[in-house]
């Protein structure tokens, strides 16, 4: 019997099907899978240094920590690498626990508490009445690949929340090298530096 084109596409068609039915058959029974699932990611946090209590309380404030200012290639959860100086990337399936300037605002709040230097620390809209207030930038907060070392600047206007005078401006830098190939060697050398920039920023503070 003669088959028209069109019959041949249509039993073609049946063919292939039958084929990727007795494919998707044997993938089932092997445990392995016909589409590829999402790639895995690590998630990564980082810590609040310990800081010794001054000897002497002598300015029990009250602190505001407004979320910091960023360039859009921090304002995520990504881990930032510099392959050079003009060129940006982010770390292979490696994420922060939260976006990057959520996580450091968190963490400065947790800092300046523990720190014993003031009455409390707080976020925008937890109704302190606000002495003091840290406006902080992130600057950097980068992986050099190149270089095998993670870079850590913020700058901060600690401000008068009354009167709205800068009481100081300064910029704070950390660097810390990687050790291994892997991201927990990136993000040990981000929580080092971050640890010693977040000691800087207390003690200013605190002034």
């Amino acid at each position: 019997m003669t088959v028209g084109r069109d019959g041949e596409t249509r039993g073609a068609g049946a063919r292939a099907a039958r084929r990727l039915a007795v494919v998707c058959v044997v993938g089932l029974l092997s445990g392995c899978s016909v589409v590829a699932g999402p790639a895995s990611i690590d998630t990564f946090d980082l810590t609040v240094p310990d800081i010794a209590a001054p000897a002497s309380r002598t300015r029990m404030l009250q602190v505001l920590v407004p979320e910091p200012v960023v360039d859009r290639a921090y304002d995520g959860d990504r881990l930032l690498v510099r392959p050079r100086a003009d060129e940006i990337a982010y770390y292979a399936g490696a994420q922060w626990s939260d976006r990057l300037p959520r996580l450091v605002q968190s963490r400065l709040v947790t800092a300046l508490e523990r720190s014993g230097r003031f009455r409390a620390a707080g976020r925008p809209g937890q109704g302190l009445a606000i002495d003091r207030q840290l406006v902080v930038e992130i600057r950097a907060f980068d992986y050099l690949s190149a270089e095998r070392r993670v870079e850590v600047v913020l700058a901060v206007k600690t401000m008068d929340d009354r009167s709205g005078r800068v009481l100081s401006t300064h910029e704070h830098r950390a660097e810390a090298a990687v050790e291994g190939d892997g991201a927990r060697g990136v993000v040990a050398g981000f929580d080092d530096a971050f640890g010693r920039v977040v000691a800087a920023i207390v003690a200013e503070a605190g002034r």
